[in-house]
Formats: structure tokens, sequence, C-alpha cells
């Protein structure tokens, strides 16, 4: 079974307030959309993520860290351009999730996967527990019977060749996808729901998410510090970018102060020892090495044990060469390394006052600070 999924963020959502679309607006740290893609990217049987964005939302789309698609005027219909957008890819299932459900958890999609080993469509949902009633107006006219009805949730997860014929074949209108499977006579079981796996629709339903991620939240601190000293050269490595000088920095791989500390952070976070322990200096095959190659290693250790990176703080100590000039630059080349938007990344420069070896200009060092989640 290879799995995609498809995360519909095309709405407006305007009864949320905040004068932007609900998606892209801030709760616990985060815009929405990426506590919702985070919680499919870090999920080790989600083999691809999909987004369906508003063209509108181009700016805020491209720092989501996965692949986008436009979608159109209706949820069926930007649901069908997500989905035909995974055809022919290889991918044997599709699991469709609404973006304002930022709460889900790994086992509401475990629930759903694991159903789908056997079934042809598969949904989470909650018992209704409350009373009900028939309203006339202002007045209550009756009750209805709560027997066997479910509050519908998401992800909703078939096979991705019969809900696309679905999808194709459907008028349009449908309130989610499951209607549109029915429709088609796709039968689908029923999985457990969360109540977590809240949607987010109003202003205070920001509220209540925010209490329910914070609850659980796995947050991680990791620090990484570095220092390489000056020798021959014409420039130096720093944060993946060549800065002109005088002399190079000397170091088993390419020296790369500052993106050794921000490996060595994440390693932190995680627990998961230094570079040292990954890349030993003394196998000769990392001689010269690109730190891009530590970099990535850590990012992907981190998607491996589950967390996303938050964002990254670093800090280069030196009084030659400057470095303002070139931050912008090493945002741009750390932002793509780790596929991680550059909003959320801090390179900046401090000297130490003539203070110590790199007052004396005998080196650099830099220090890290890494922020790791797992929802």
């Amino acid at each position: 079974m290879t799995i995609a999924a498809v995360i519909v963020a095309a709405g407006r959502g305007t009864r949320a307030g905040g004068g932007v679309p609900k998606q892209w607006q801030r709760v616990a740290g985060r815009r929405l959309a990426d506590h919702t893609v985070a919680a499919f990217l870090s999920h080790p049987r989600i083999d691809h993520v999909i987004a369906v964005v508003h063209p509108d939302d181009a700016d805020e789309s491209a720092s989501l860290g996965v692949d986008t698609v436009h979608g159109g005027a209706t949820r069926d219909a930007s649901v069908r351009a997500g989905l035909e957008a995974l055809e022919g890819r290889g991918f044997s299932h599709v699991l469709i999730h609404d973006v304002a459900r930022a709460g889900v958890s790994h086992a509401v999609i475990d629930g759903v996967i694991d159903a789908l080993a056997g079934a042809e469509g598969a949904a989470p949902g909650i018992a209704v527990t409350d009373a009900l009633w028939r309203v006339d107006g202002a007045h209550v006219s009756g009750t209805q019977d709560r027997t066997g009805l479910f509050r519908a949730q998401t992800p909703q997860g078939f096979r991705l060749d019969a809900i696309l014929a679905a999808h194709r074949a459907h008028p349009g209108g449908a309130a989610d996808d499951v209607e549109v499977a029915r429709t088609a006579g796709i039968d689908v079981v029923l999985t457990p729901g969360e109540t977590r796996n809240l949607k987010v629709t109003t202003a205070d339903d920001f509220s209540r998410l925010e209490k329910e991620l914070a609850g659980d939240m796995d947050v991680r601190l990791g620090n990484g510090y570095d220092v390489h000293r000056f020798g021959d050269g014409t420039f130096v490595t720093l944060c993946g970018i060549e800065v002109p000088h005088e002399r190079g920095l000397q170091g088993h791989s390419d020296a790369d102060v500052g993106m050794h500390a921000v490996t060595d952070a994440i390693y932190g976070a995680l627990a998961q020892g230094d570079i040292g322990r990954h890349f030993p200096p003394s196998d000769p095959k990392w001689k010269g090495a690109d730190s891009a190659i530590f970099l990535r290693h850590a990012v992907g250790l981190a998607a491996e044990m589950g967390y996303s990176i938050s964002n990254i703080d670093c800090t280069l100590v030196c009084e030659q060469p400057k470095i303002g000039p070139y931050a912008p630059a090493m945002t741009t080349r750390m932002s793509e390394i780790m596929g991680l938007a550059a909003d959320r990344i801090s390179i900046k420069a401090t000297t130490s006052e003539r203070l110590g070896f790199t007052g004396r200009e005998e080196g650099i060092a830099a220090i890290a600070t890494a922020t790791l989640v797992k929802p």
C-alpha cells in the first residue's frame, strides 16, 4: 500500500475572522496549515503529501514544504484537483483531509490506514451523545433520535483510482468525500475519531484547538557550538555560502562552522549525539565533504523520529569577514537544504570585542539553537 495525503486548503474561512483565511492564522506558535501538514509529513506510513491551495495564497503556501496544486470554487472541485495531480504517480491509496482539522493525531490516521487493508473506504467519526432537537424558528418542536448518528471527521481514505473515478462522475455539491464515495457505490467503514480532531470554523475554535495542541505537544530544544581555525585560502564557507576572505577555515570537511553548529543543535534536540557520531572525522570519505550532507541527515533523522523543525537560530562569532552582506544568501541556502521556510531561519553575527581567539582573528565560532516539535 502506497499512500498519498491530500490536504484541502483552498477555502477562504471567513467565519473564523482574523483578516486572512483561517489556514494561515497562527495557533500554538505556527500557522494552522503548518500543524496539519506536519501531522502527515511526520507519519511514517504516508509516502507523499500534497496541499490544494487557493491561487491567491501563493506566498503563504510556498513555505508549507509540500507540493501544491490550485483548488476550485467548491470543496469537491478542490479535492478532485488534488486527486488528478496524484494520478499515474504510483500511489494505491489516498487520505483526504481538511486543513482546518489541525489536531489530527497519528492514531486517527493509523485507524483509517489499517481499515483500508480490508475496506474500499474508511473514515473517522465520533458518536453523537448530545440530545438532538428539531427547531421551528426560535422554538423547540421535537427531538431527534441520535441512535446510529456520528459526527464525521477526516482524513477519509480510499483507493485512489476508485475515489478519483467517483469524483469525476459526481455532479458536485457533496458535503464530504464519503458522500461522493457512497454515491458511486463505494462501501465506507467507520474508524475511531477523536475530540481533538475538531474542525476550526469560528474564532472560538482556535482557542479550543490551542488547548488541545498544548496538551501533548512534544517540544525539544537543542544547542550546537563549533569552532574552526583560519588557515590558507581565499574564502570561508559559512552556512553554505562562500564568503571572500584572505584566509580559509581548516577542518576535516569544508569547515562550515555555521552549518556544523546548526546540525549539532538538531542532533542535540534529538539526543542523537553530534556530527562526529554520525560522520566520524577518522573516516577519510568525509574529508572535504560538503556540510550540507550532514545537515540533510540531521533534518531527515528528525523527520524519521516524528519531529518537525520549528525554527533555527545561528550566531557567527568573528571579527572578519563581515557577515551582514551575505546573511540573506545564507538564509536562502539553509532554507533550501533544510526544506524549512526562510522566515524560520535566523542567521546573524557578532564580534567578541577583540577578546579571545575570535578577537585575535585566529578563527570563527558559531552557536546555534534548534526548536523541534512533535505534534
